[in-house]
């Protein structure tokens, strides 16, 4: 699965595939002098090889060469790792047009011979039009008032978290948190106030739960939820105390405390939907019932939490 992180400014990796040593040397001396970290191939089967090792953002490759040529090394390419950037160049431009290898999955085109100046424009482009599509990427994911993910990514990472859990047979957990007293906070301090809380909340999430392992996520207005997988019962309800415990010791979330619910994901014959809508239901209420024993408190769905 591919990383969440979406880096606004992404380390380009470059494999550039020719079989005319002549050419590949040329490449290399213009990747070091413009300070790009590339890798090389003699062509397109050793390009795959080297991509099967660790992919690369920027492919160059040559058309005609052998073993593998370069429209059927796009081809794999773009199947395998369909965000991979692929510049074409060619000496042979009658055999193929710009139309042809654009269809093929190119982002673009360059004739030999070229110089330096025109192979970084068409770098520079390649990698400009990255960026764009790595910050729409991230809008899309993202909410913008906590920048914590949203609930459109929230329901595709806990399909993806429960099937691979499903799979490889480890225990998966689901968080549903609630703010106590938001509500008069709005009221009473106003929604500036509001949104200051809530983005010291998502610092909470961020800084109590373990990094590239549980996801938080703003589920929606004062409600947040944490996938957390491969963790013992004891563990998660450790991770949601850790959780609790640091945002009511802060001074500046307006007299807010915090209900939170956990429920544990069941791996039984069910469809996958059906299953995941019933974690969700299990997680909710189990919060709704820290929320009706005073709140500030955390409870494990089928038990009743401890007072606190």
């Amino acid at each position: 699965m591919q990383s969440l992180e979406i880096p606004l400014i992404e380390s380009q990796r470059l494999l550039i595939v020719d079989d005319d040593p002549t050419i590949l040397a040329l490449l290399k001396e213009f990747c070091t002098r413009l300070g790009y970290r590339y890798r090389s191939a003699a062509d397109g089967k050793e390009a795959m090889s080297l991509l099967e090792q660790a992919p690369c953002t920027i492919l160059v490759t040559d058309l005609i060469m052998p073993r593998l040529d370069g429209m059927s090394l796009m081809k794999k390419v773009k199947k395998k790792w369909p965000n991979t950037d692929i510049l074409v160049m060619t000496g042979y431009g009658r055999e193929f047009t710009y139309t042809d290898v654009i269809g093929a999955g190119a982002s673009d085109f360059i004739k030999k011979p070229f110089n330096l100046d025109e192979f970084e424009a068409k770098l520079n482009r390649i990698i400009r039009e990255r960026a764009l599509r790595s910050m729409l990427r991230r809008l899309s994911v993202r909410d913008p008032l906590t920048d914590l993910y949203n609930r459109r990514f929230f329901e595709q990472r806990l399909e993806e978290e429960a099937e691979r859990a499903s799979r490889q047979n480890y225990p998966l957990f689901l968080l549903m948190i609630d703010l106590d007293n938001f509500k008069e906070v709005n009221d009473t301090l106003g929604h500036t106030e509001g949104d200051k809380v809530l983005k010291v909340m998502a610092g909470v999430l961020t800084s109590s739960t373990r990094h590239h392992v549980d996801t938080p996520f703003r589920y929606g207005g004062d409600e947040f939820t944490v996938i957390v997988p491969q963790a013992t019962d004891d563990q998660v309800e450790q991770i949601a105390e850790r959780i609790r415990k640091k945002y009511h010791g802060l001074s500046n979330v307006a007299g807010t405390s915090l209900s939170i619910g956990i429920a544990k994901f069941e791996n039984t014959s069910e469809k996958l939907r059906d299953k995941l809508n019933r974690l969700v239901h299990q997680a909710d209420d189990a919060m709704y019932a820290a929320k009706k024993t005073g709140g500030n408190r955390v409870v494990v769905h089928g038990a009743i939490g401890k007072d606190r």
